[in-house]
């Protein structure tokens, strides 16, 4: 379990000026508890991000008491991809939730590995019940079994704590072999240089003929 130390906010108080001292500004709410402005250190919470995610449990340590937690959203500069202000979500550890939780693929594909096809991600996340504590950070899906373009793995396939059960539907494809298309290279015809000197030569002499008949027209 993880726990990081959250001070209470003041309504209104300068987030820029907070996250210049080393913290950065939160929230929390859920459970019957009004949304209250804390914040928490920068380093300890990208720490615990880290490791946490969205799926396990965060206690959060306020003056008041202690508060079970679940990391709810996060928002993160453009262009530093830094943490900016989080939400945190009040739960109860002792009643089962419902989550989502990230997919991370490992294993080599031969289908891939000898240029049959491509490795096509279905599903990036699956949700999933059970109680906090049971709850996984993420969900392996080893793509070892995908040796042909007829493989897929299903979420029927995926293994997941005891205590934890799946939401996602069992016949959900979660990754595939697409057939790899190569790019045709665009074969570029040559330039055939004698045609064009004779198509001008043709038209000088056609443009010679028609200067003598206007000459000839302006005599008569």
């Amino acid at each position: 379990m993880f726990a990081i130390k959250a001070k209470v906010r003041k309504a209104g108080e300068k987030t820029d000026a907070l996250r210049k001292t080393g913290e950065i500004p939160a929230v929390f709410y859920g459970m019957g508890k009004p949304t209250t402005p804390i914040s928490i250190s920068t380093i300890e919470f990208k720490k615990i991000w880290r490791n946490a995610g969205e799926s396990s449990t965060v206690t959060l340590t306020t003056p008041t008491g202690t508060i079970d937690t679940l990391i709810h959203e996060v928002q993160t500069d453009p262009v530093t991809d830094e943490p900016i202000h989080a939400d945190f979500l009040a739960i109860d550890i002792n009643k089962a939730i419902k989550v989502n939780i990230q997919l991370e693929f490992t294993g080599i594909s031969n289908a891939v590995k000898t240029g049959i096809g491509t490795l096509v991600k279905v599903l990036h996340e699956v949700e999933v019940e059970g109680l906090p504590k049971d709850l996984p950070h993420n969900i392996p899906v080893d793509i070892s079994p995908l040796e042909n373009l007829d493989s897929q793995i299903l979420v029927s396939d995926l293994k997941v704590p005891t205590g934890v059960t799946m939401i996602t539907k069992s016949t959900d494809v979660v990754a595939s072999i697409a057939q790899q298309i190569e790019e045709k290279e665009e074969i570029v015809a040559p330039v055939d240089l004698s045609a064009i000197e004779v198509e001008k030569k043709g038209k000088k002499e056609e443009e010679g003929i028609g200067e003598e008949a206007t000459a000839t027209e302006e005599k008569k």
